[in-house]
């Protein structure tokens, strides 16, 4: 399941029909589950993310980013993917993801191979529809984060993130003093990634998954 062998696999699946939403809301907190699609608005921000894959000690591996802390990010501090806004100089949403992925945290997008996309997700607090890629690069990249942006770049192995015990659960206290119960989301590397970010790697977890059950 980690090693490069599995690359092709997982473009075949990106080609057919998507784990989906079904996969998706496994990783939704509570305040997220009541939320019907309906009620996206029709006025919404268009964003694009990237999940690189790439090859380092024998396993595949993905760079998330712990976004910088700011008053204007609603999102500020949280674990993401690489990506942004939608621009109007990006030729398509798979443009914009390797437009950010580059200037977030320095790869070369000339070397990234697009296996194909996710799922799109509407994010609720920041009002913004993203379209989430997946990539692979067959080397390790060199990162170079964008320091008004990314505050660390961490490096997280496909097999550290499908392993069952890194699925947990906790309460997660807001700002503003908002507190929800039972948030689910993954430990990496001693981080908390929930949310949206956790969302699309639930479906992507999915996909793999699909390898098993193949005869």
């Amino acid at each position: 399941m980690s090693d490069t062998s599995i690359i092709p696999f997982i473009k075949k699946q990106l080609q057919k029909p998507l784990p989906g939403k079904a996969a998706q809301y496994k990783m939704a907190t509570k305040t997220r589950l009541p939320f019907k699609e309906k009620e996206q608005p029709l006025e919404v921000r268009l964003a694009s993310v990237l999940c690189l894959l790439y090859p380092k000690n024998g396993q595949l591996h993905f760079p998330l980013i712990q976004r910088v802390i700011t008053k204007r990010d609603k999102h500020s501090g949280q674990m993401s993917f690489p990506g942004g806004k939608i621009e109007t100089t990006d030729k398509s949403y798979q443009a914009g993801a390797l437009r950010e992925a580059n200037e977030e945290i320095g790869v070369l997008t000339a070397d990234i191979k697009i296996l194909g996309a996710l799922t799109p997700l509407y994010i609720p607090a920041s009002n913004f529809q993203v379209f989430p890629f997946i990539g692979y690069i067959d080397y390790v990249p060199t990162f170079i984060p964008q320091l008004r942006e990314v505050a660390e770049v961490v490096e997280v192995s496909l097999a550290e993130l499908t392993t069952p015990s890194t699925l947990k659960y906790k309460s997660m206290q807001f700002k503003n003093k908002y507190q929800i119960k039972d948030v689910p989301y993954y430990d990496v590397n001693g981080k908390t990634v929930w949310g949206a970010t956790a969302m699309m790697l639930s479906e992507l977890i999915a996909l793999i998954n699909q390898k098993k059950v193949q005869p």
